[in-house]
């Protein structure tokens, strides 16, 4: 009898062993982390831990598994081969593909080759080896997206000529604006940890009918660590120890993640903290980017002290922490619950570009700084696997975050500090489904709920006698909300045709009230309530499994927020600008077209080209308050100004890239994007648009042997003439190089880099870099901050 149930407990153990998959790399016999695989009869789709392994039980019975990892050749196996296998797969590095596993597009995982609009995607080996020091430096890296900084705790992205307020970021599937994201260049994205950070996504053009509001440009979508489970039934404990060293601005940075599953609960905890130096610019380039002088603050004097370094651009140091920690539930194939605790505070850190402004010959401000920059958020998803009439996945993701921002300037040998905090409360409800009809047929569509409350305080403080008072808040207490619903309908006419379409109402509605006591308003309550309605259609036809064309037309939209119609703020010496509560929303048509097409198994070209079209505008224009168009405004008469549906604007552009895999493990890609903008300004003609860069890139040369990684690759951008400046930059003199007439301009630059990774075992490796060879010294478009001269930046890795 015992040998009869040692038999049956052996067998069992085997079965359930069996049903775990493990995956790992060919040619150096490491587990691959992150594969997809997916089946869809029955539907099933897991990912492989940091063990390379998954469990596929729920795959039994499919006859289709399809088997994907960017960089590797698609297997696709039925489980009874996956069985006869013995469930242990090894992948084979791949030509070029134009497939991959995407999330941004729907929120659900899909293949790119059913996606009309254009997709880049950043993975966790991409940001091992760039090892970009913020979350911008890492989009950034992408080639196709253009970072502005006004100082070295920031970076503001730029797509297809459009910035800040008008693209989107998501975190885990959670939206990240608020409603003061601003006009003006933003840093928020800087409060997300590059080594958190699983997979990163860009969507280009359009993405309302998925995301709502400011989903205009694009959509940045960032993907985290996720809590895995562990595929036997032993314990598994994964993470990893990193530290840093940078030489342009002395970085020292240590991050330590650790990952706990078992078989239906699992954890990971992060945390990463970051110390930046004053940064140090080229050696080779302009001399109005040096620093001669700065100020500082001794024995209760503001005194102008020479810089001994003018390429040091003093101040510009901060520091910054990030923590995460997930918890992970999966009682069963059904059902999926997790929790995510991020948070992320920086130090105080220096506005660079107000430092380098100037009045009457000497620095305009004794000290002009962010205070420190917090975010907070809480996120509880659940996905459920219904496979029922009404979905077969649903998932609800109910977030609240807290931001807070303040500003601390106060004029050079004055005696009043100005202090404005900003407080918002984030809360977010997603519902979102997804349903198959057949082989040819799915919808995807949801709820959304969105409500910030936004409080704003502002105190005058006297640093010589240390007395405050009250002052002037930069916002009135208000609250926005969102409540939307949207469909999206894909359908699959046959292997070489799909239609997609889909449509999003929305409805938005601000409240807010103002304190009238610094500033007579003539009102004391404001109350926006409007809606939207958004909607795209696109087409992908692919000829062969190697050539894909795909169009779509989109439109998106930005509903005015608390910074568009309740801010009251200075945006440029003697112009400030006041509340208004008329504010409608700005709508954007877009139409593009892509093209990929793969030569034999080692090139492959992709051309995208778009046109948008922004209707009812938000921009800054002159303006009257009780009649008048000028008020004082901390001590100073400043025009009148409110942000109006005033203006059209306009972007065309191209997007190219080419990847060519050469033999014996090399490699070549090249990334390039040109864009125009323009939009109308006050006397009615048209000028250069503001987010709109010149033209910019990056060509790598990629080595590939086993376990090492090298890229030499080459950063470009092109230049802006004077005339070729957005009026409101040709204002900027400070920001910018002097051409033969005295009159500012944007040079072209260009820098030349090696990177560099070796795993000396399974569990440890090296990466090194040398940025910036030549020390050029370069500010890149509409960016205070000059970028990093010659950068040596060593990283060390440990796995376990």
């Amino acid at each position: 009898m015992k040998k009869i149930l040692s038999w049956l407990l052996f067998v069992l153990s085997f079965t359930c062993y069996s049903q775990t998959i493990t995956i790992k790399d060919r040619g150096t016999d490491l587990p691959i982390d992150l594969v997809s695989i997916a089946s869809e009869e029955p539907k099933a789709f897991v990912i492989t831990n940091a063990k390379g392994q998954a469990d596929i039980s729920s795959f039994k019975s499919s006859e289709k598994i399809q088997l994907r990892m960017l960089g590797y050749k698609v297997v696709t196996m039925s489980f009874k081969e996956l069985e006869d296998s013995a469930f242990i797969i090894n992948l084979e590095p791949s030509g070029i593909s134009i497939d991959e596993v995407v999330v941004s597009a729907t929120r659900w995982n899909q293949m790119s080759k059913d996606i009309p609009a254009r997709i880049t995607a950043i993975s966790a080996k991409d940001i091992a080896l760039q090892n970009p020091q913020t979350a911008a430096d890492l989009l950034g890296s992408s080639g196709e997206v253009f970072i502005q900084k006004s100082q070295q705790g920031g970076g503001s992205p730029m797509i297809r000529g459009f910035s800040t307020n008008r693209l989107l970021y998501t975190v885990d599937g959670v939206r990240m604006n608020t409603a003061i994201f601003r006009s003006g260049n933003i840093q928020n994205v800087i409060s997300l940890d590059p080594f958190a950070v699983e997979k990163t996504e860009v969507l280009f053009g359009p993405g309302s009918v998925i995301y709502g509001s400011d989903a205009i440009g694009g959509v940045m979508s960032f993907q985290t660590l996720l809590p895995e489970l562990t595929a036997t039934d032993k314990t598994m404990i994964t993470g990893k120890a990193v530290t840093r060293y940078s030489s342009a601005n002395n970085e020292k940075s240590a991050h330590f993640d650790i990952n706990v599953g078992w078989k239906k609960w699992a954890s990971v905890t992060s945390f990463s903290v970051n110390d930046f130096g004053d940064l140090k610019m080229g050696s080779h380039g302009p001399k109005e980017y040096l620093r001669p002088f700065y100020v500082q603050r001794v024995d209760s004097v503001d005194v102008v002290v020479t810089n001994p370094d003018p390429q040091i651009q003093r101040p510009t140091s901060y520091s910054q922490i990030n923590m995460m920690q997930k918890i992970r539930f999966r009682p069963n194939d059904k059902w999926d619950v997790q929790y995510a605790f991020h948070y992320s505070e920086t130090s105080t850190y220096s506005r660079y570009d107000r430092h380098i402004r100037y009045k009457n010959g000497l620095p305009r401000y004794g000290e002009w700084n962010y205070g420190p920059q917090k975010w907070m958020m809480n996120n509880l998803s659940v996905t459920h696997n219904g496979n029922n009439k009404v979905y077969d996945q649903m998932t609800i993701r109910a977030a609240h975050q807290y931001f807070e921002e303040s500003r601390y300037d106060r004029d050079i040998n004055k005696s009043i500090r100005h202090i404005r905090i900003e407080k918002v409360d984030a809360y977010s409800l997603n519902v979102d489904l997804n349903k198959s009809f057949g082989i040819k047929h799915k919808i995807f569509y949801g709820l959304e709920a969105v409500r910030n409350d936004v409080k704003s305080k502002g105190i005058d403080e006297n640093i010589v006698t240390g007395i405050s008072q009250a002052g002037p808040s930069r916002y009135p207490k208000s609250t926005w909300t969102s409540y939307a619903a949207y469909l999206s309908y894909t359908f699959k006419v046959s292997e070489r045709f799909l239609i997609q379409a889909g449509a999003r109402y929305n409805q938005y509605q601000l409240n807010a009230v103002f304190d009238t006591t610094f500033y007579p308003f003539p009102y004391t309550t404001a109350k926006i309530n409007n809606g939207a309605l958004t909607g795209s259609l696109g087409f992908v036809f692919r000829p062969t499994p190697k050539w894909a064309i795909s169009t779509n037309v989109s439109t998106g939209f930005r509903s005015p927020n608390v910074d568009d119609a309740g801010k009251v703020f200075d945006s440029e010496p003697g112009s400030v600008i006041v509340p208004n509560p008329e504010l409608k929303a700005e709508n954007a048509y877009n139409a593009e077209i892509g093209i990929a097409k793969v030569f034999g198994e080692s090139v492959k070209i992709d051309v995208t080209g778009y046109y948008t079209v922004l209707q009812n505008a938000m921009v800054r224009r002159d303006f009257t308050l009780n009649g008048s168009d000028s008020i004082m405004y901390d001590g100073e008469l400043s025009q009148v100004q409110a942000v109006q549906n005033a203006a059209v604007a306009t972007v065309y552009g191209i997007q190219a890239g080419i990847d060519v895999k050469l033999s014996s493990g090399f490699g070549l890609s090249s990334d390039f994007n040109y864009q125009v903008g323009t939009e109308e300004v006050d006397d009615g003609t048209v000028s250069p648009s503001r987010h709109a860069p010149p033209w910019f890139g990056v060509t790598r040369l990629i080595y590939t042997h086993e376990r090492l990684s090298m890229q030499i690759y080459g950063v470009y951008s092109g230049s802006k003439k004077f005339e070729e400046l957005p009026q409101e930059e040709q204002a900027k003199t400070e920001i910018y190089a002097v051409d033969k007439n005295g009159r500012p301009w944007s040079p072209g630059w260009y820098t030349l880099n090696y990177k560099a990774m070796y795993k000396f075992t399974d569990n440890f490796s090296v990466s090194a870099g040398l940025e910036n060879i030549s020390d050029q010294r370069y500010r890149p478009y509409s960016s205070g901050l000059v970028a990093p001269g010659r950068n040596f930046i060593i990283s060390v890795r440990a796995d376990f």
